[in-house]
């Protein structure tokens, strides 16, 4: 986990858990709308009994979780108040929490750059999902981690995105592979053998965004993956699918469309800054699980993190850090 911290004296030690618990409290505001629907329900006191539950399940299904994975959050969480001998409100957001736990524990799986090189890591999404600003935090990241990043401008759709990503590259003070024009496997092609050349740890390939019910545009999007694999047979090593957390129950379709074409081995959630509800990584851990690698709380460069299953809990349910 890195940080981006301010020139400080030379006897000054920066407080890690100072800047932990930053980054858990932003978590925890970015996540209010839910949080604070769960912290009131919870705080009223009394007894466990159908009426809470009702409520319960009514504030899950709207934040996000979906009706599938409340339902089996909900008979899982029966099971353990029965089993526990649970009699009062205020117990049963623990009682959540065990059980959230257990569902999105499996998710936690954070991302080993350093087992190929190049690794090579292929980005993709829809458009607006954040895929350009979180190529540019995760390079700074893989860079605390002490890897030589390099970055390929593969969205040749747009103009902007190249400018954008070679904007990133200067602040992280990494090279930038991009063509004026071209495709963008060719861009792609061209940044993993100048990875190859130079000894780069981690190339970091940007594609343009694409609606998935738009087939000519996945097909393209699964060329890009077959050109990678030309140039290193074992490419692309990581298949990251960035998520907009605003889009609810539809980034869940888009995460079974983008894995039945590529295989995605890692998802980033984005935008998690206080209007994202956060409920539907429970849908995906219950539905189409796959590896949640990072998430993503705000524009500034250290605010895109490994996913911690009990970060994201506490913070979905209210809790201070």
């Amino acid at each position: 986990m890195f940080s981006f911290l301010k020139k400080s004296s030379p006897n000054k030690i920066p407080d890690n858990n100072i800047e932990k618990r930053s980054w858990l409290e932003r978590l925890k505001s970015g996540l209010s709308r839910t949080g604070n629907q769960l912290a009131e329900l919870f705080s009223r006191g009394g007894k466990i009994d159908d009426e809470l539950y009702e409520e319960l399940e009514t504030i899950l299904i709207t934040s996000d979780v979906g009706m599938d994975a409340t339902r089996a959050l909900l008979a899982d969480l029966r099971r353990h108040v029965k089993e526990n001998k649970l009699t009062e409100a205020e117990e049963l957001k623990a009682g959540l929490a065990h059980c959230l736990l257990k569902l999105l524990s499996p998710l936690a799986v954070p991302l080993q750059a350093n087992t190929h090189q190049p690794f090579v890591i292929m980005m993709v999404g829809v458009n607006g999902a954040g895929k350009t600003t979180s190529i540019g935090k995760l390079a700074k990241y893989l860079q605390s981690q002490g890897l030589s990043v390099l970055l390929a401008a593969g969205d040749t759709f747009r103009a902007a995105a190249r400018e954008q990503l070679m904007t990133w590259g200067e602040r992280n003070n990494v090279t930038v592979i991009a063509q004026q024009s071209g495709d963008a496997a060719a861009v792609i092609y061209d940044a993993v053998q100048a990875a190859q050349a130079r000894k780069i740890n981690v190339v970091l390939a940007d594609t343009a965004g694409r609606l998935t019910t738009q087939a000519h545009l996945m097909e393209e999007i699964k060329k890009v993956k077959r050109v990678i694999a030309k140039v290193l047979p074992d490419a692309p090593h990581e298949v990251l699918l960035v998520l907009d957390s605003n889009t609810g129950q539809n980034a869940l379709s888009q995460v079974k469309a983008f894995d039945a074409a590529l295989g995605v081995t890692g998802l980033i959630l984005t935008k998690l800054d206080g209007t994202a509800k956060g409920g539907v990584i429970a849908a995906i851990a219950r539905a189409h699980p796959i590896p949640v690698r990072f998430i993503g709380v705000g524009e500034g460069l250290d605010d895109l993190r490994p996913f911690v299953a009990e970060e994201f809990i506490a913070a979905l349910l209210g809790q201070s850090a």
